[in-house]
C-alpha cells in the first residue's frame, strides 16, 4: 500500500493537492473530521464512544480514534485502493507514534510524509484573496491569519520531526502552479513507491 500524511499550513493548497493525489493514485482520502462524523452518524461502536467524549465536551481520545483509522485500512483494502492519504492527522508526536503501531498491525507503514513548504507571506496573501469569496471571516482578518499559521507550526514541527527521524518526510516547495506542486508530489511519491514492496 502507499501511504501518505501530507502536511500543509493554512493556505497551502493542501485540500487541492490532497484531491489530486487521491485521483492519481487510487487512495482511500481520509480526513479525521470526516470519519468521526460518519462513524457518529453510523451509530457505531467507536462512533458511540466519540460522541460521548464530544458531548461532554472533551477531546475524542487519540486510541478512539485510531480504531476509527484501522478500520478505515481495511476498508481501503476490501475497494481496491493502492493505499491511504492522511489528511489533518497525525497532529501529535504521540499520534504519530500510534498510527504506526496500528498500520504495522495491518501489515502496512506511512510510505512518506509529505510537507508543503510555503513562506508565511504568501500564505498570508493567498488567504486573504480567498477570503474576498469564502464568505469566512477568519479569512480577512491578517492578525488572525498569522495565528493560525503559527498555531500550524507549533503544533505540526514536533510531528515533522518525528517523521524527519525515520527518513520519511519530504519538503514540497508549495509556490508555483496547482500543476507545478502536483508533479513534484507526484515524482516524491513514485520514487518512495518504487522502493516500497509491501504492496
Amino acid at each position: 500500500m502507499i501511504n501518505l500524511i501530507l502536511f500543509g499550513p493554512p493556505g497551502s493548497g493542501k485540500g487541492t493537492q490532497a484531491e489530486k493525489l487521491k485521483a492519481h493514485f487510487n487512495l482511500l482520502h481520509i480526513s479525521t473530521g470526516d470519519l468521526l462524523r460518519a462513524e457518529i452518524a453510523g451509530g457505531t461502536q467507536l462512533g458511540l464512544a466519540a460522541k460521548q467524549f464530544m458531548d461532554e465536551g472533551k477531546l475524542v481520545p487519540d486510541e478512539v480514534v485510531i480504531g476509527m483509522l484501522g478500520g478505515a485500512v481495511e476498508e481501503a483494502k476490501s475497494k481496491g485502493k493502492q493505499g491511504i492519504i492522511f489528511d489533518g492527522f497525525p497532529r501529535t508526536s504521540a499520534q504519530a507514534q500510534a498510527l504506526d503501531n496500528m498500520l504495522l498491525e495491518k501489515g502496512t507503514s506511512v510510505s512518506c510524509v509529505l510537507s508543503l513548504v510555503v513562506d508565511e507571506e504568501e500564505l498570508t496573501q493567498r488567504i486573504l484573496k480567498r477570503g474576498l469569496t469564502s464568505g469566512r471571516s477568519d479569512d480577512n482578518d491578517v492578525e488572525t491569519i498569522r495565528k493560525r499559521v503559527q498555531e500550524y507550526r507549533t503544533k505540526t514541527e514536533p510531528v515533522a520531526g518525528y517523521y524527519k527521524n525515520q527518513d520519511l518526510l519530504i519538503e514540497i516547495e508549495g509556490v508555483g502552479t496547482i500543476d507545478t506542486i502536483f508533479d513534484a508530489l507526484m515524482q516524491a511519491v513514485n520514487s518512495v513507491s518504487s522502493n516500497h514492496s509491501d504492496n
